[in-house]
C-alpha cells in the first residue's frame, strides 16, 4: 500500500514537529545543492527555525553578493517604475506652475493698464476695486509712516529744547559770578596796605632837590621841621603807598 496524502497543517506535537523540521530541512538543502550542480545555477537558501536559528546554503562564494544581486533584480524595476511616476508627477506640477505664472503675469499687466481689451465689464470692475483697495492701503501706510516720523522729530525737538534750557541756565550762572568777582578784585585793590613814613626819630629824612642840589641822606637836626612838613605834604595821614617804597 502507498503512503497516504499528508495534510498540510501545523504539527501540534513538539517532538514530531522538530523531527519533521530536521528531515525536511536537510532534504531542502540537498535539493538546493543538487540544483546548483546539475543546472549550474546560482542558488541561495536561507532558513530560520521557530527559535530563530539560521540555516543557509549558497552555491556562490558569498551570500552577500547573491543577496545584492537579488535586490538589484527585484527592486530595480520598482525603482524604474517609481522614477517614471515621479517624472510624470513632476511634469504635471510643472504645467500647473506654468499656467499659474501666466495668470499672474497677465494680472500684473492688467494692474499696469495693459492688455485690457480681452476683459469684460465685470472683470474691469473687479480690477478697479482691487486698485482702489491697493491705493487705500498705500495711503494708510504712508500716513502711518509720516506720523511716526513726526513723533520722532517732536521728541528730538523736546530734547534739544531741554538741552538749550540747561545751557542757558549755566550761562546765566556764569554771567552772575563775573561782576561779583570783579567787585572782590576792586575791593582788594582799594584795601592795599600802606607803609608809614619813617619819622625823624628813626634818622631818615628826604630833602627837596630844588633847594640843595646835593642829595643829603641822614639825620639833620637843623631841617627837622622842613622834613616833617615835606613828609606831611606827601600823605595827609603820614603814610605812603607800598608801591612807592
Amino acid at each position: 500500500m502507498g503512503r497516504g496524502k499528508v495534510e498540510l497543517k501545523r504539527i501540534e506535537n513538539k517532538i514530531n514537529r522538530q523531527v519533521t523540521f530536521a528531515k525536511r530541512r536537510n532534504g531542502l538543502l540537498k535539493k538546493a545543492y543538487e540544483l546548483s550542480v546539475l543546472c549550474d545555477a546560482e542558488v541561495a537558501l536561507i532558513i530560520f527555525s521557530n527559535r530563530g536559528k539560521l540555516y543557509e546554503f549558497c552555491s556562490s562564494s558569498s551570500m552577500t553578493k547573491t543577496i545584492e544581486k537579488y535586490q538589484k533584480c527585484s527592486y530595480g524595476s520598482l525603482e524604474t517604475n517609481c522614477s517614471i511616476n515621479e517624472m510624470q508627477n513632476s511634469y504635471q506640477e510643472y504645467l500647473k506652475l506654468q499656467a499659474r505664472v501666466e495668470v499672474l503675469q497677465r494680472s500684473q499687466r492688467n494692474l499696469l493698464g495693459e492688455d485690457l481689451g480681452p476683459l469684460n465689464t465685470k472683470e474691469l470692475e473687479q480690477l478697479e476695486h482691487r486698485l482702489e483697495n491697493s491705493l487705500k492701503q498705500i495711503r494708510s501706510t504712508k500716513t502711518q509712516f509720516m506720523l511716526h516720523q513726526l513723533a520722532h522729530l517732536q521728541h528730538k525737538e523736546q530734547m534739544l529744547i531741554e538741552a538749550n534750557r540747561d545751557l542757558r541756565k549755566k550761562l546765566e550762572e556764569s554771567t552772575a559770578r563775573i561782576p561779583l568777582r570783579l567787585g572782590w578784585e576792586a575791593e582788594d585793590h582799594n584795601t592795599m596796605p600802606y607803609h608809614r613814613v619813617p619819622t625823624p626819630s628813626q634818622g631818615l629824612i628826604f630833602q627837596p632837590l630844588g633847594s640843595n642840589p646835593t642829595l643829603q641822606i641822614g639825620y639833620n637836626p637843623m631841617g627837622s621841621n622842613e622834613a616833617n612838613v615835606s613828609a606831611a605834604d606827601q600823605h595827609p595821614n603820614g603814610f605812603i603807598p607800598g608801591w612807592m617804597l
